[in-house]
């Protein structure tokens, strides 16, 4: 046996899977509870967030409904749902996530249907993009803005001839219900020689999208087209953001 000098000394443990244990533990996370509900608006209070935070509500089944804080008031949050509202009730718990609502971008989204949340609906599988934008940004100057000075070719000869759209240009088309509008939109998204367009159906009713994406647009006119849907159903929360996302 060797003296107590010449022992090895022993091996150093190894520590890096107790770091990679730490790094995968969760975080510490804000919450509150729910202490009022008036219609659509949900007051919470203990809750730490931001104006625009997305926060989920726990209800009694263990799961979540997603939520955004939209305001403060006399020390509380308001909160108004991104879903249905079933199961809601005082003391619930309310979960700030830390993170606002983004865009994701990426030729990926070519030829996919997205909810006014930027989830997929279309069901060929979750999105593979690699970058999201703010939803939310500050407009162009104003002073740096192209002028509306080419024509923009509709492929409607009524309009094309009479009452001329120019690129750039925002128009309105109002009528009554099915008289074809979403026709009209289908039509001009289908002739324009653009790599990307955007589409996006807000308020629409939920039996026209089908319609709208396989006879309207067509599937040459999908391919290269990024559609956003909200319907006339769903919270005008997620509506809202249904138009904020499409124009991000």
């Amino acid at each position: 046996m060797l003296p107590a000098a010449e022992q090895e000394a022993p091996a150093p443990p190894n520590l890096e899977r107790y770091a990679r244990a730490i790094k995968a533990l969760p975080g510490a996370q804000a919450s509150g509870r729910v202490v009022e509900v008036v219609g659509l608006t949900i007051e919470a209070k203990g809750l730490v967030c931001e104006i625009g935070e997305r926060v989920d509500i726990t209800v009694r089944d263990n799961s979540t409904i997603p939520a955004e804080v939209v305001g403060f008031r006399a020390g509380h949050v308001l909160i108004m749902p991104l879903a249905e509202m079933t199961g809601i009730q005082p003391g619930s718990r309310v979960t700030a996530t830390g993170a606002q609502l983004r865009a994701p971008v990426g030729r990926a989204l070519l030829g996919r249907v997205l909810d006014g949340l930027g989830q997929p609906i279309d069901g060929l599988g979750p999105l593979a993009t690699q970058r999201t934008v703010p939803v939310v940004s500050d407009p162009p100057h104003p002073l740096r803005r192209k002028p509306v000075s080419d024509p923009l070719v509709t492929g409607v000869r009524a309009i094309d001839g009479l009452i001329t759209v120019g690129k750039g240009q925002r128009i309105g088309i109002f009528s009554g219900s099915g008289v074809g509008k979403s026709t009209l939109l289908g039509c001009i998204a289908r002739s324009q020689n653009t790599d990307v367009t955007v589409i996006a159906l807000i308020g629409e009713r939920g039996r026209e999208v089908r319609e709208f994406v396989t006879n309207s647009l067509g599937p040459a006119g999908l391919a290269r087209s990024v559609i956003v849907v909200s319907t006339s159903d769903q919270p005008a929360l997620v509506r809202v953001r249904g138009a904020w996302l499409a124009t991000a």
